[in-house]
């Protein structure tokens, strides 16, 4: 193989020639550009992906296991180190692995509970609130180390709520009624619940900081609820069974029915009282010429023109210990179709005059008072008529007399308005 060009010298003997081009054998510039680029590609390492944690769950639940799994593990390593905590610390050791030898080293922080893996992952079983926090780990590759971070909490299964109260009968218009959600448990959202709905703005609602109280001002029959709690937390939910609030209120003034208040003579007259209270309200009639009557229904039978007058109902509430009471003008004519005759338009005109009269009386007495707290079966007992035979009531003065004493401490309208 001819491999250099030969030539003759003056003695005709042939010599190698040398080769006049540089020593790189003939390369040109752009042929020494790609060679540099070729050795810098070499010689520039790829960048390798940063060593991670990640817990499964991140939000554990007590007495559940939590995997700390290891990502971008270098794959010539040769050991791994778990530490408790965000840096590496021999005190704080909780295992060391070997993989040649797949050795298992305890450290001071090791408990039965834990567990390395081969591939690095640390499993932690039957968790603990105290297990919650950052664990590190360090990976030992030939010479080289890493380490990396990760942590996780751990929150306990919140048991089911319940509503408390501290005033379980309260009083409309007169007492705060403090609704707290227990029991009281730490990292816990707490939310409120009234008819279903969430709470509505008013400034007769308070609630505490956290929320687990719920205070209601002066509290009204339409606060009765019911009410619920739910409590959160990142792992579980609770919601407390409905209570409602027992509130007494009334009586409101009482409404007599039916509306009419002409009876012809001999007729059946029967009055029906009826006032909104809770408890229920406990009825009392004061009648012309006739003993009071404890009932909410008032019958009497074969009326005559001495049945006519004021009627007065009053209503009361033994719990908030008010009365009010409604007068009721009836009116016993003998002719309805063919006129009056002048003795009825007489008593008609009298028990009108005297109804007006006692109404005015009334409206002096509610302008001077706005409440009617005060005792009324005292009242009752002192002034109540003598029980009279058949024919012989009492005076029309003497029951007159009873109306003023009673109405002089209750509130009184006339005819339920």
């Amino acid at each position: 193989m001819k491999l250099f060009p030969q030539t003759e010298d003056s003695t005709g003997s042939r010599a190698m020639e040398r080769p006049s081009t540089s020593p790189h054998w003939g390369c040109t510039p752009w042929q020494e550009l790609l060679l540099a680029v070729s050795l810098l590609t070499f010689w520039h390492l790829p960048i390798t992906a940063q060593l991670t944690i990640k817990s499964e769950p991140f939000n554990a639940t007590q007495g559940k296991d939590v995997l700390l799994s290891v990502y971008n593990v270098p794959v010539d390593v040769s050991g791994y180190q778990w530490y408790r905590g965000e840096r590496v610390d021999r005190s704080q050791l909780i295992l060391q692995y070997e993989t040649n030898s797949q050795r298992v080293t305890e450290g001071p922080q090791y408990s039965g509970r834990k567990e390395i893996f081969s591939n690095g992952s640390l499993l932690l079983r039957n968790v603990r609130q105290e297990d919650s926090g950052f664990y590190t780990i360090h990976t030992i590759t030939g010479i080289e180390t890493d380490q990396a971070s990760g942590q996780f909490r751990v929150f306990s299964e919140l048991p089911k709520p319940f509503i408390t109260s501290n005033n379980s009968h309260p009083m409309e218009d007169k007492d705060s009624v403090k609704l707290a959600c227990e029991p009281e448990t730490p990292d816990t959202t707490y939310r409120w619940w009234i008819n279903g709905m969430s709470l509505p703005d008013s400034d007769r609602i308070v609630l505490t900081k956290d929320n687990r109280t719920l205070t209601l001002l002066s509290v009204t029959r339409t606060n009765k609820g019911p009410y619920g709690c739910e409590t959160q937390n990142p792992v579980s939910t609770g919601r407390s069974d409905p209570i409602t609030l027992d509130i007494s209120y009334g009586p409101d003034p009482p409404t007599i029915s039916p509306p009419d208040s002409n009876y012809p003579p001999g007729s059946n007259l029967s009055l029906s009282c009826h006032a909104a209270s809770k408890p229920p309200a406990q009825y009392f009639w004061f009648l012309p010429r006739r003993p009071q009557q404890s009932t909410q229904v008032l019958f009497i039978p074969n009326i005559h023109k001495h049945d006519g007058g004021s009627y007065i109902c009053l209503a009361r509430n033994s719990a908030t210990n008010l009365s009010r009471a409604t007068i009721k003008n009836i009116v016993v004519i003998e002719e309805i179709a063919q006129g009056l005759p002048v003795g009825a338009i007489a008593g008609a005109v009298t028990a009108a005059l005297f109804g007006v009269a006692l109404v005015a009386t009334l409206g002096y007495f509610l302008f001077r008072t706005r409440t009617g707290r005060s005792s009324v079966q005292g009242d009752l007992r002192e002034h109540q008529p003598p029980v009279s035979t058949p024919g012989h009531g009492p005076s029309d003065s003497s029951s007159f007399q009873a109306q003023r004493l009673l109405l002089r401490r209750q509130p009184v309208t006339p005819d339920g308005k």
